[in-house]
């Protein structure tokens, strides 16, 4: 007879697959890595296959594992659904929801919406990352993702919030005066390191700009909106930062062929849960981002 997966087997594969080690699958379930390494060994002996490739960067999936791993995470979409659906419908909205995104959408865009989110849902708890990377909301790093790209990955939902344009900024004079617009060459200009080699402020400084090297690199863009406020030089930064940083003054208008678009991204098994579906529909409905 052939061995039948159990939910316990299919909870330390999933947290396998995500965590791609055995240490960071036994970080997820609370367990221990020979815990989960005595789990995998008996679940492929007793189903006769190999369901991951043992490799030095850690436990890759087969295809196989794969699939399974598709339907073990509309099970527990699904448990959760359930347990969600026995709180009374009156039930004030509960729990944590780990939101990923940029320093700058935190700063500008988040952070100032987020009192009446409180106000609204008191019970709610959110865990908030931002980085340059992109937490995988497939692995159930994060619940919820607001990332600048062209589009929406396929295998997630989601919603463009709008098009983040880019302005170059200077330190606003100590009276609030506004200030002149110099010439953008004769400014020491402050940029996103290597790390950011990508970033549309880096490219089209580099095409407009191709004989200026930035006198100060920064690990991201709060990095640049801080040093700018700190009187270092000039710098390219999103157009909603003006709006939230009152220290910024612009000196030029929104760049040319210098944008991204905003998206709103959660996983489709997940998305329909009640503490994730507030703050999805919280951020669909709060952030602006500014016209030109």
């Amino acid at each position: 007879m052939q061995y039948a997966l159990t939910a316990p087997d299919l909870q330390v594969l999933l947290a396998l697959v995500r965590g791609g080690n055995l240490a960071q699958a036994a970080a997820r379930l609370s367990a221990d890595a020979s815990t989960v390494f005595r789990s995998v060994q008996r679940i492929e002996k007793s189903l006769g296959q190999r369901l991951f490739e043992r490799t030095r960067a850690g436990y890759l999936p087969s295809d196989a594992m794969l699939e399974i791993a598709r339907h073990a995470e509309r099970i527990e979409a699904e448990l959760e659904a359930a347990r969600a659906a026995t709180a009374r419908p009156s039930a004030e909205v509960a729990g944590r929801v780990r939101v990923t995104t940029t320093d700058s959408v935190l700063r500008g865009l988040v952070l100032p919406g987020l009192p009446a989110l409180a106000a609204l849902h008191p019970l709610l708890q959110l865990e908030l990352r931002a980085g340059n990377e992109l937490a995988s909301l497939t692995r159930r790093d994060a619940d919820l993702a607001l990332r600048a790209t062209p589009k929406a990955p396929d295998h997630l939902i989601g919603r463009p919030l709008g098009t983040i344009r880019f302005v170059v900024c200077g330190a606003r004079p100590a009276d609030g005066s506004r200030r002149k617009r110099p010439a953008l060459a004769t400014l020491d200009w402050i940029a996103p390191d290597e790390a950011m080699p990508e970033h549309p402020s880096v490219r089209w400084r580099r095409k407009n700009l191709p004989k200026v090297t930035p006198r100060h690199l920064v690990d991201g863009i709060t990095g640049v909106v801080d040093a700018i406020k700190a009187g270092l030089g000039a710098g390219v930064v999103p157009l909603f930062m003006l709006d939230s940083e009152p220290r910024l003054a612009a000196l030029s208008a929104p760049l040319e062929a210098c944008e991204s678009q905003l998206w709103l991204l959660a996983h489709p098994e997940s998305r329909h849960l009640r503490r994730i579906a507030a703050v999805y529909q919280h951020f669909a409905a709060t952030i602006r981002l500014p016209a030109r």
